[in-house]
C-alpha cells in the first residue's frame, strides 16, 4: 500500500504498523521524534498497536537543539 511521509510516497507492506514504517523511512530506529497520522498525534507507547491505512499522510518530526 501506499503512504505519504513527510511528503514522500513509501511502499509498504499492506499490514504495517507505525514501529515497521519507521524501520522503512529511516535505517536505524530514531531518537526524539513524534509521529503524527491525519494530523492526530500517535502516542510512542501505541506505534506497535496503530496499523496505518492506504495513503495515510504521516508527519515525522525530529527534535533538535539550539538556542
Amino acid at each position: 500500500m501506499e503512504i505519504t511521509v513527510n511528503q514522500q510516497t513509501y511502499e509498504v507492506t499492506d499490514v504495517c504498523n507505525v514501529q515497521q514504517m519507521l524501520a522503512i523511512v529511516f535505517d536505524a530506529q530514531p531518537k526524539g521524534i513524534a509521529v503524527a497520522i491525519n494530523q492526530a498525534i500517535i502516542p510512542r507507547a501505541n506505534w506497535d498497536n496503530q496499523i496505518l491505512s492506504p495513503n495515510d499522510q504521516i508527519v515525522i518530526i525530529k527534535a533538535t537543539q539550539g538556542g
